[in-house]
C-alpha cells in the first residue's frame, strides 16, 4: 500500500528538495502545500500518513499550523523541516506536537531513520517500487536564491540567539536585483523611524564579492544595550562594541550558511562604522560611489518580546552574479 505524504513549504525549491530527498525505493504519493492555509485545507479533506512542515511561511507559518492541527484534533504525524535551527524553535515545535526536527538542507540518512520510525518498516523499501509524486513547479533563479537565503538567515538567527540568549523572530527574506537608486530607496525605507547606527563589512570568496550593511534604529540600540547588560568599562565605547558584535555575528553566520551551500569560503573585512545616531542619508553618502547594480539579500530580524529590530542588507556586486549562479547551479538540476 502506498504511503501518503504532505510537504508544506512556501519555497518551490524546498518542496522539490524535500521530495527528492525521499528514498527512491519508497512507495509513496506526495502532495504539496505552499503555506499552512493550503496544508490545513488538504488535511481537512484527506488523510496523510506523514507531513513535513516548514516554519517560516506567509499567511500561516509552521507554529500556527501545528497549533491549528492540535486545535482541530487532526491525526497526522508531523516532522518539522526548517532553516530556523534555534534551540527554542526546536523546543517549541516539539511542545506543539511535532515528532522531530530536521534542519535544512535535509540529511538523507537522518531522514531515512525517521521514515523507518514513523512511516514504514525497513522491509517496506523495495527496489521494485518507485516513489510516486506530483510534478514540482519549474524553478526560477529567484526561487533558488530565496531558499538559499532562508537557510543562511536561519544560521545567523541561531548564532544571535545563542550569543545573547534570546529568541530571534526569523523573517521571510527578500532578494532583488537593485539599481543604485533602488538600493538607496530601500535603505531610506528601513530607516523610516529616524536616526540610525550602521556598520558596513566587505566580504569576498573565489571571485564573489560584496558588502554587508547592518542597520539599527536609535531605539533598538538603546533597548539592546539594556537587554544585553554590557558592563561599563572606562575608555570603551560599549555601544560601538555592541554594534560590532551584532554585525560580526549576523554577517559571519549568514556568509557561512551561504558558503556551505555554494561551497565557497567567504572572508570578511573588519567592520566599519558608517554612523552612530545619524540620518540614513549621511550613511548613503558614504556608500554612494560603491555600487551601480547589485543583487541584494534583505533581512529584518526582531527579538521576541521587544521592539528591537535589526536590518541587514547583503549586496553582491553585479560581476559576481555569474560566478554565484554557477556555484548554485546544482540546485536547478532535474531528477
Amino acid at each position: 500500500m502506498s504511503a501518503s505524504i504532505l510537504i508544506c513549504d512556501d519555497s518551490a525549491l524546498a518542496r522539490k528538495q524535500m521530495a527528492r530527498a525521499l528514498p527512491s525505493s519508497l512507495d509513496a504519493t506526495v502532495t504539496f502545500a505552499a503555506n499552512g492555509v493550503e496544508a490545513m485545507a488538504l488535511l481537512e479533506k484527506q488523510k496523510f500518513d506523514l507531513m513535513f512542515l516548514d516554519l517560516t511561511m506567509p499567511e500561516m507559518d509552521g507554529y500556527e499550523t501545528l497549533a491549528a492541527i492540535r486545535e482541530r484534533q487532526i491525526a497526522i504525524k508531523v516532522i518539522v523541516v526548517s532553516g530556523d535551527i534555534q534551540p527554542q524553535a526546536q523546543a517549541r515545535v516539539k511542545s506543539l506536537g511535532a515528532l522531530e526536527f530536521l534542519k535544512k538542507p535535509v540529511d538523507k540518512a537522518e531522514l531515512k531513520t525517521w521514515l523507518n520510525t514513523y512511516l514504514v518498516s525497513p522491509s517496506s523499501f523495495s527496489l521494485d517500487t518507485v516513489i510516486q509524486r506530483v510534478v514540482t513547479p519549474t524553478l526560477r533563479r529567484r526561487d533558488i536564491y530565496l531558499e538559499v537565503a532562508n537557510v543562511a538567515i536561519g544560521r545567523a538567527a541561531d548564532s544571535l540567539a545563542r550569543h545573547f540568549n534570546v529568541f530571534v523572530n526569523l523573517p521571510l527574506p527578500n532578494v532583488n536585483v537593485f539599481e543604485v537608486s533602488e538600493l538607496h530607496m530601500t535603505m531610506r525605507h528601513l530607516a523610516s523611524n529616524g536616526s540610525m547606527s550602521g556598520v558596513c563589512q566587505g566580504f569576498s570568496g573565489e571571485g564573489i564579492a560584496g558588502e554587508a550593511l547592518v542597520l539599527l534604529s536609535d531605539s533598538s540600540v538603546a533597548d539592546l544595550m539594556g537587554l544585553m547588560k554590557y558592563p561599563a568599562v572606562d575608555g570603551v565605547d560599549i555601544e560601538l562594541e555592541l554594534l560590532m558584535d551584532v554585525s560580526n555575528i549576523l554577517v559571519g553566520s549568514f556568509l557561512k550558511g551561504l558558503g556551505q551551500q555554494a561551497e565557497v569560503k567567504f572572508y570578511q573585512s573588519h567592520p566599519v562604522v558608517l554612523g552612530q545616531h545619524s540620518p540614513i542619508d549621511r550613511m548613503i553618502d558614504k556608500t554612494a560611489g560603491n555600487w551601480r547594480r547589485t543583487m541584494t539579500f534583505e533581512v529584518s530580524y526582531g527579538i521576541e518580546g521587544t521592539g528591537i529590530k535589526c536590518d541587514m542588507l547583503l549586496m553582491f556586486v553585479d560581476e559576481s552574479l555569474p560566478l554565484l549562479d554557477n556555484k548554485l547551479a546544482y540546485l536547478m538540476d532535474e531528477d
